[in-house]
This record gives structure tokens, sequence and C-alpha cells, in this order.
């Protein structure tokens, strides 16, 4: 849907005298859940706790979010695949849940195609390698010389095994020929305190968990797992640009409902979505946040799914990466 008609959306909402709204609720009187698989205070609550605000507005209801976290997304997936599908029980995903996690392990208690139904991509965001400032290296390119001679020895994390930063970790060395130390966390908070605090070198997470740090002047930017560059990082060269292909590990968060949610239903939640990315408080602050509103269709956002269970599972397996036990 492109911004223009958003906008229209968007003001043809707003511009409803409240008892149209109310008519027009997904449910009259019940409160919309909008389940996020991380801990309060990361990045994908960060997002859901904004649309969930500008929601409210625009169907007149209330809207929460209710952290449901645990073994990579599958504990949310989970309850929301098992939810009623009345349009009350919304899941905003990562890419992780939903693409990588079902190919971690053969127990997970979920199918990603069949167990939902998809709204709308949300947001993009581009994965970003960072080191402390002491590292001495200025980009990449010259992080992979130096693990080049010293095999092994230099940790960099990420937000857990099987998680997109990881994924962009095993890209990355991958295309570079060399070995780093993988330290996985539970979380892009806890490893991005480790960096800090210097019991890790590096990282790879997403751009707007590491925004406000790279800002800062406490950690650098070497590089964009991504086909093209932050727009909040414009001067960060991607991979790519450094010699190295088939970097790309874009982490991105989009909305399903549980499989056989009323088409009608669907419909009045992608377009209520679609306009909250479109106000302009919202898409801004997600931006300059280092998000990217990237609304789509439901058939669209359905396509994604299946490019990229297809493409991380060959990764998974390529790679024999194994979920934590």
């Amino acid at each position: 849907m492109s911004i223009a008609r958003a906008l229209l959306l968007l003001l043809s909402l707003l511009a409803l005298p409240q008892g149209v709204r109310a008519q027009d609720q997904v449910l009259p009187g019940r409160t919309i859940r909008m389940v996020v698989a991380f801990p309060p205070g990361g990045p994908t609550d960060f997002v859901g706790r904004l649309l969930a605000d500008k929601l409210k507005a625009l169907l007149g209801q209330s809207v929460i979010i209710e952290n449901r976290a645990g073994a990579n997304g599958a504990v949310g997936a989970e309850y929301v695949a098992r939810a009623n599908p009345d349009g009350t029980t919304l899941f905003l995903t990562t890419v992780g849940a939903v693409a990588v996690t079902p190919h971690l392990t053969a127990k997970v208690p979920y199918d990603s195609l069949r167990d939902f139904a998809p709204v709308t991509l949300v947001v993009r965001n581009t994965t970003i390698l960072v080191v402390k400032p002491d590292m001495p290296v200025a980009s990449a390119k010259e992080l992979a010389a130096l693990a080049a001679r010293n095999p092994g020895a230099i940790a960099i994390a990420s937000t857990g095994t099987g998680s997109m930063p990881h994924l962009a970790l095993e890209l990355y060395q991958s295309a570079a020929g060399v070995k780093f130390l993988h330290v996985p966390y539970r979380g892009a908070a806890a490893a991005l305190t480790d960096l800090l605090g210097g019991q890790v070198q590096g990282m790879f997470a997403d751009a707007l968990v590491l925004l406000p740090q790279i800002q800062a002047g406490r950690i650098r930017p070497l590089g964009a797992a991504s086909a093209s560059r932050s727009a909040a990082l414009p001067q960060v060269a991607t991979l790519a640009e450094q010699g190295f292909a088939d970097t790309s590990a874009d982490n991105w968060y989009g909305l399903l409902a549980p499989a056989r949610t009323p088409a009608a239903v669907i419909g009045k939640l992608h377009d209520a979505v679609t306009a909250a990315l479109a106000a302009p408080d919202i898409r801004d602050r997600l931006i300059e946040a280092g998000a990217i509103p990237a609304p789509t269709t439901a058939e669209e956002f359905g396509d994604l799914l299946r490019e990229e269970l297809a493409r991380w599972g060959r990764v998974v397996r390529e790679k024999n990466i194994k979920a934590e036990e």
C-alpha cells in the first residue's frame, strides 16, 4: 500500500465520529492483546507499544501488549497459534520466531504457514555489526583481517542461538573465511551491557537497539548485514559493499493472527495498522529509532514468510545450527 493511500486511510479513520468508530470495532467491547515474544523494554516491545497506542485511537477499543518470552519466540508463537481466531489475540513476531525457530528443532509446537493468518509486515530493521571504540578496526573488512590473525579469539555477541544477529554472524564469518567466538545471550539488553562492559568485543543487533549507543560514541558501527544501508546510519557500508557476499540478514517484525480468523477482521486490522504506520508521529519516531515502517498487503506478507522460511531453513542446515538446550 502506498504512503499516500495510507495517509488517506488514516485521515478517514480519524474523521469518523466516535460512535461510528465504536460500531466498526473488530470485536466491540473486547480488548485486543498483541503478544510480543520477548521481555519488556526490547526493540519488538518498543515497536509494539507504539503501535498499540495508535491502534487504540483508530479502532476505538483497548489494545494492550502481552509479553510472552522464551524459546526464541516459540512460547509467544504457540500461545497465539492456539488462541481463539476472533481477532482479539495477535502476534507481533520477528522473522526469527516464525522463519528460523521452526528449523532449529523438530519439537516446535506450531506451523508458521498453517497456524497463522498474515495481517501485514510492520517494520524492517537493519542488522548492524558494532565493536567497542578501543578495538583497532574501523570496518568489517579490518575486523575480518584481525580475526584471521586470531582465529576464535574475538568474542562476538548475539541475541541468542538461531537469532537473526547470530545468523548474520554466521554469514559474515563464512564469507570472510574466518572464525569468531560466538557468545549467545537471552536478548539484546544483556548482550549490549556486556559489550559496553568489555566482556565481549563486538555484537550484531538491530539498528533500533544500537543507535543510541552509536550516537553517544560508546560503540563503533563496522557494517550493515543488509542489502542496503540503514536510513538511520547511511554512513555505514553494508557487508556486501565491503566484499562479503550473501550477508543480508535483516530483521523484520510482522503482525499475525491465529489461522481461521475471519477475512473481514483481518481486513480491519490491516487497514488500522497501515494507517497507524502512516501517522507522522509514529512513522517519524520509528525512523528516528532505526526501524523503517514497511506495511504490505496480507498476501504479500504471506509470500515473504514462505520465502524467509525456505531461505533460513537452508542456512540453518548448512551451518548445522541447533537450538539451545
